[in-house]
């Protein structure tokens, strides 16, 4: 305890969140995730990480506070915040399975994701979309409004794919 001020537990109590939404089991617990599912999906389906290698997805899953949505045992939607859980998140890796669309999966994880606590209380959240802007509109995105103040280091060809430039 630093002298003058009370104590204070900056450790984040984070209960899963897991219930059913027309037969599909939305979770923020990542034992009831199917790793393998997300992996494949990411690696083979998605712009912005193909061939990406397994042991890579399993760190970025482990690393990261997750929501997804299973059914009959499969994953079929995904989504992740990089976060230090106190002032910053991006969103990333989001995602459902192209026959499970149009059914408010996506809508549902991200009012749920929104919604928690600490995420409320976070000071910035970042993403970057080709074609979802009106979903993260709903959840409270809208564009930069300091564009020329973000930078990247871009390496789209890391994992082999020399097509795809996202």
């Amino acid at each position: 305890m630093i002298a003058g001020h009370s104590s204070f537990n900056y450790r984040i109590t984070m209960q899963p969140i897991s219930f059913d939404y027309n037969g599909y089991l939305i979770t923020t617990d990542k034992s009831q995730m199917v790793p393998a599912d997300i992996h494949h999906w990411l690696s083979l389906e998605s712009y912005w990480s193909k061939h990406m290698p397994e042991d890579v997805f399993m760190r970025s899953f482990e690393n990261s506070f997750c929501i997804g949505a299973v059914k009959e045992g499969r994953q079929v939607a995904f989504a992740r915040l990089i976060t230090d859980y106190a002032t910053y998140a991006y969103l990333a890796d989001v995602f459902v399975y192209d026959d499970h669309r149009g059914k408010g999966i996506s809508k549902i994880m991200m009012e749920i994701l929104f919604d928690i606590d600490w995420v409320k209380g976070l000071r910035r959240i970042m993403l970057a979309t080709k074609d979802a802007h009106e979903l993260y509109r709903k959840v409270g995105f809208k564009n930069s409004n300091f564009p020329d103040r973000i930078m990247e280091i871009a390496r789209p060809a890391i994992y082999g794919d020399l097509e795809t430039r996202c």
